[in-house]
């Protein structure tokens, strides 16, 4: 295992006037505070340049980012805890663009980073050479570390001309100071062992070793002096260690005497003391999430858990302080929360926000609580969107999603061909306990949604939500909207009568009031 750097010491930062929020959450009576500077464990939903301005300066210790990629592509996927079908388009026209949006969040994000502390800026090929001049400006030259190179997919282009593009580039700067950092190391393969640790001791059946105790060229020290009658200053060569050292790995049964005649001892290097091979800029050993893998949420530049964890455990120690300003899916978040560390997220979708809560709920068994939080024990999201006017704004598919999962449903797993159906509500108890993502639902116990982002829903739409729970053979829906005509409350109304089938309808002011509990009796 890689030895652990010693917790860094950072000195005493001068910090930006604390916002109203900051001086609130300062004064908050319950709230146990991991740092003196800033809240952890929070998501905070919007713009993350809003965001980072609220936060002190220097007051984190690892910083990643996985910004959306300017790479003039549309993809066709299946995202989130949902696996809607909806498309993920990049947000900027040019790579000018895309670096005229990131350059004013990187600047925010250094000021934020410790002099202690680390930067991981994840992008692909498309404006990688933009963003290393950009980060070279705002970090400083001589604080860039690594280019990490991360193998991310064997696919090969079909193109004759080309050669395939199938890898990321991780930028890798410092904060200016003494940084965190352990080693990595990963385990050595079969073939290698077999080749290079062939010699097991007897009495322990230890595996090891063997490498040479000299090195080259004359000393004229203690390492140059003859030990136990081998002199190596003939040979061109000095001793590796001192004699004194020489005698107590002997003591220790770490030097191998041969029976030849004439043979040189040489050190036992033990399998079970060795740490691995060194990780070093080139990561092709942790394989891209493919469709079937268990942790996939189908987000479309999700990252490997194990490609967070080692870039956290390197870079961090327990207890610091991780933020993600681009959070997506919230791998990184995950990562820092199963490695005991402090973490902050930032994320502009509210669907994003709210499958990094049940990520972080889910698979971490961290409970979404404001007074959990307030002693240390959960985490809360805040600054999801409140008002209709916010919801008014949002994408459709967006907006769906928020609808159902604010009633307490489970969305739809398509927007597309969904028979009228967005969304599954149960009742209490009844809830499928281990549904695997995108699965859908085998009880008969439950109430189908039907989101529609209108000012007024008319009877077109009741009658075609009529249809739905016909065809699934529901007694019971939901229909949730801004308003609705008199004609959609009176076909709602002749439905009851005509089928005994009830369908409720629900406002968005209904349920940003928290006024639908009577309705969901």
């Amino acid at each position: 295992m890689a030895k652990k750097a010693p917790a860094p010491v950072t000195a005493p930062v001068k910090a930006r006037k604390p916002t109203d929020a900051a001086k609130e959450s300062a004064l908050s009576p319950t709230r146990l505070r991991s740092s003196s500077l800033v809240d952890t464990r929070v998501i905070y939903c919007g713009d993350c340049l809003e965001q980072l301005r609220r936060l002190p300066d220097a007051c984190v210790d690892l910083i990643y980012i996985d910004p959306p990629f300017n790479s003039n592509r549309n993809y066709e996927v299946f995202w989130g805890e949902t696996k809607e079908k909806r498309a993920f388009e990049d947000r900027h026209a040019s790579t000018a663009a895309y670096i005229d949006f990131m350059r004013p969040r990187c600047v925010e994000l250094a000021r934020v980073l410790k002099k202690t502390g680390s930067f991981y800026y994840h992008c692909d090929w498309h404006a990688s050479h933009y963003v290393k001049v950009m980060l070279d400006q705002i970090f400083g030259e001589n604080n860039f570390c690594n280019e990490i190179i991360w193998r991310r997919t064997t696919a090969k282009t079909q193109s004759y001309k080309l050669f395939p593009n199938n890898h990321d580039s991780i930028f890798f700067y410092s904060g200016g100071g003494d940084i965190t950092f352990n080693r990595q190391f990963t385990p050595l393969s079969e073939e290698r062992i077999a080749m290079h640790y062939g010699h097991v001791e007897e009495k322990t059946g230890r595996r090891y070793s063997l490498s040479d105790l000299t090195g080259e060229g004359t000393r004229n020290g203690e390492t140059g002096k003859p030990w136990r009658g081998f002199d190596p200053t003939p040979k061109q060569r000095h001793w590796a260690q001192p004699p004194a050292d020489l005698d107590k790995l002997d003591a220790d049964g770490k030097i191998y005497w041969p029976e030849r005649e004439g043979g040189w001892p040489r050190i036992k290097r033990y399998l079970d003391e060795q740490e691995g091979v060194l990780i070093d800029t080139i990561w092709s050993d942790v394989p891209p999430i493919n469709s079937q893998a268990r942790e996939a949420l189908g987000y479309p530049t999700q990252k490997p858990l194990a490609l967070l964890e080692r870039i956290t455990k390197a870079s961090s120690n327990e207890n610091d302080i991780v933020l993600d300003a681009f959070c997506g899916c919230g791998t990184a978040l995950v990562a820092a929360q199963k490695l005991k560390r402090q973490w902050i997220g930032m994320d502009v979708s509210p669907t994003a926000c709210r499958v990094m809560a049940k990520r972080l709920r889910k698979d971490c068994g961290l409970p979404e609580d404001e007074s959990l939080w307030n002693i240390g024990r959960g985490f809360v999201v805040r600054d999801l969107p409140k008002t209709e006017a916010e919801l008014r704004k949002y994408p459709p598919f967006e907006f769906e999603n928020w609808a159902v999962v604010a009633l307490g449903g489970i969305p739809n797993k398509t927007k597309v061909g969904d028979y009228g159906i967005d969304g599954r509500i149960f009742p209490v108890g009844t809830e499928p306990a281990a549904l695997r993502e995108g699965d859908l639902p085998l009880q008969e116990h439950w109430y189908p949604i039907q989101v529609k982002q209108k000012d007024k829903v008319g009877r077109p739409d009741i009658d075609a939500f009529e249809t739905a729970m016909r065809r699934s053979k529901r007694e019971k829906g939901f229909f949730i909207s801004f308003d609705y005509s008199e004609d959609a409350l009176r076909e709602i109304d002749r439905f009851f009568k005509a089928d005994h089938a009830v369908i409720i309808p629900l406002t968005v002011k209904e349920i940003l009031d928290e006024q639908i509990a009577r309705k969901l009796a």
